[in-house]
């Protein structure tokens, strides 16, 4: 392994930090639907969703190279301390939107934490813009609406294709369908938002002249990314497959395997481009499109809205923190440690909140308590939300649940 000082180290390690919790926070992209109908026990979904975002880590590193020598230039005067603010920045981010089961985007998080550490350490010749745009924004903008675009579409064909066939002999044939589908989102992931880190680790081996300017990972580079990634996917981020799973429409087997596979095209598609996409936003547009593509299904666009909100936050807001972090440890050791430190706080104050209300593999399908329901919320969203929670189309439905079955 290359000779790496202490201040690398810290930063590598803050790295896998961050790319753990991008894990548990994208489970849900792969599995939520999945275990929402039952096809998988929540416990079985994550463990293979796990193993498959190892997998698909080693598969390309076209999206690594993207962060690596892309998104920021590194002859720009970046140093390690930068490249630990943007980390920092997207970490405390990602936790806050996960204590709040939303799923905004961890790339973007990401995205978001080196462009605004850059801006403050080193100006805006240390971004390039056109990079961003084009390998960043414009795909944030299209993919959601492509991957949902095609959701529908696939929603629509499949219950058409299957109008006339037995309801339950259907229902179990899907079900496999969505295992095998989920299994490539999951793959996918692997082979997109793993490599973010790998990046993220590669530029801090180039900036601290580790490495020559646009080399490939190394190859522990791409084993520690892969297995950090693996260990937050098993970890399983319950509090977002909930809002994914749940919370933005009811989902029946054939509406989760359309989602799966449309967004498992979408995002091996541009990571063969090299496009580093939000897989979040891929997923989540994917799940409304199938809910719109069924007829009669609730999309429940309170939720849709919250998290079209958090999508739009999280480039300026990780990009904030992210500043203000450069801004200390730009100042030296004790400015590091100072960051170090605030970073560990705020870790430890999200996990202490998220104890009040635990979401695990065991509650990750039981409805919202009714305390949770504001009084500002449509009642058809919340009969419709409580019906969504027993799989269907495996029992009828109770009386009191609004019609959501095909």
């Amino acid at each position: 392994m290359e000779h790496i000082t202490l201040l690398i180290g810290i930063v590598i390690a803050t790295a896998l930090v961050f790319d753990f919790t991008n894990g548990f926070h994208d489970t849900a992209n792969a599995m939520a639907t999945t275990i929402s109908t039952g096809a998988l026990g929540p416990r079985t979904a994550v463990a293979m969703s796990a193993v498959l975002n190892l997998v698909g880590a080693f598969l390309s590193v076209e999206v690594a190279k993207t962060i690596s020598g892309g998104i920021v230039d590194e002859s720009a005067g970046i140093r390690p301390e930068v490249i630990f603010a943007g980390l920092v920045g997207a970490i405390v981010w990602n936790l806050l939107t996960w204590l709040a089961g939303l799923p905004s985007s961890s790339s973007h998080a990401l995205f978001g934490g080196l462009i605004g550490a850059t801006l403050v350490a080193v100006g805006t010749r240390g971004v390039n813009g056109d990079a961003v745009v084009m390998k960043v924004l414009v795909p944030a903008l299209a993919a959601p609406f492509v991957a949902g675009l095609a959701a529908t579409l696939a929603t629509r064909l499949t219950y058409r294709l299957a109008r006339r066939a037995d309801p339950r002999a259907t229902a179990k044939g899907y079900r496999a369908g969505q295992i095998a589908s989920a299994a490539l989102v999951s793959l996918a992931h692997g082979t997109n938002d793993a490599q973010k880190t790998m990046g993220v680790i590669t530029l801090t081996l180039i900036t601290g002249g580790v490495v020559a300017p646009h080399s490939d990972p190394p190859l522990w580079v791409i084993v520690s990314a892969g297995t950090a990634i693996a260990l937050g996917t098993y970890l399983g981020g319950w509090r977002i497959i909930r809002t994914m799973g749940r919370g933005l429409t009811d989902i029946e087997p054939q509406q989760g395997f359309s989602a799966q596979t449309g967004a498992a095209v979408t995002i091996l598609t541009s990571s063969h481009l090299g496009f580093a996409l939000s897989t979040t936003q891929v997923c989540s547009g994917s799940v409304m499109g199938a809910g719109l593509g069924r007829s009669g299904a609730v999309v429940r666009w309170r939720t849709a809205g919250r998290m079209v909100a958090a999508w739009a936050l999280t480039l300026p807001a990780a990009g904030l923190v992210a500043a203000g972090a450069a801004l200390l440890a730009d100042r030296g050791d004790w400015g590091v440690a100072v960051v170090a430190a605030l970073g560990l706080a705020v870790c430890g104050t999200v996990f202490a909140a998220s104890r009040r209300r635990p979401v695990t593999h065991a509650n990750v399908n039981d409805p919202e308590p009714q305390g949770a329901v504001t009084a500002a919320e449509p009642q058809d969203a919340v009969t419709a939300a409580i019906a969504s929670v027993t799989p269907p189309p495996v029992s009828a439905p109770s009386a009191a649940a609004t019609p959501t079955t095909a």
